[in-house]
């Protein structure tokens, strides 16, 4: 697990606890967890599914422009 081994992990949860405290350590695992299984799903997308998302915002942006352009 990246090379880390007990004493580094020990290390790592003191200093969250000191920055954190007790009581939001929890709430900042759980965050921390949930962002890493969502980059894990985002990895796992189809990559025709993320270019046309791409398309998507890009067309999305033109007509924006374009209604910015007309608004003058």
């Amino acid at each position: 697990m990246f090379g880390l081994g007990l004493p580094e992990l020990l290390v790592i949860l003191v200093i969250g606890l000191i920055i954190f405290g007790p009581g939001k350590l929890p709430g900042v695992g759980k965050a921390l967890g949930q962002s890493i299984r969502e980059f894990k799903a985002a990895e796992k997308e189809k990559p025709e599914a993320k270019n046309q998302e791409m398309l998507n915002v890009t067309e999305e942006s033109k007509v924006a422009a374009q209604t910015k352009e007309e608004d003058k």
